[in-house]
């Protein structure tokens, strides 16, 4: 049973759900909205709302971080200087999940996850 426990396993081990995560969150914080299955879709706007509350106060240790998670230098810089600004006075909901269609090859449903 799954009683307690908050995150999906999206058919991965620790490690590569990790670096799935860190790798959606990254892509949706530069280019602001991506198109993924909706359980990741999901699992990608938990994560991004944390990052993006982290942004909120642009600090040394907030950066360290953030960069724990996304490894990725060119979307901190992003995060930090656009997106941490834009959401200074939203107490939360920065993401925005869409359902679209259901795939062709599989039948799984598909997301589309947005910046508000």
């Amino acid at each position: 049973m799954r009683h307690r426990k908050k995150q999906k396993k999206l058919g991965r081990d620790k490690a590569h759900r990790r670096a799935l995560l860190a790798n959606l969150v990254g892509s949706l914080l530069f280019h602001e909205e991506i198109t993924t299955t909706e359980a990741k879709a999901k699992e990608t706007a938990r994560f991004c709302e944390r990052v993006i509350t982290l942004a909120k106060e642009n600090s040394v240790h907030h950066r360290r971080n953030a960069l724990k998670f996304i490894h990725d230098k060119k979307v901190i810089k992003k995060l930090f200087d656009v997106i941490g600004p834009r959401y200074r006075d939203r107490e939360g909901g920065y993401t925005r999940v869409i359902k679209l269609r259901y795939r062709q090859g599989d039948d799984a449903r598909v997301c589309k996850v947005k910046l508000v």
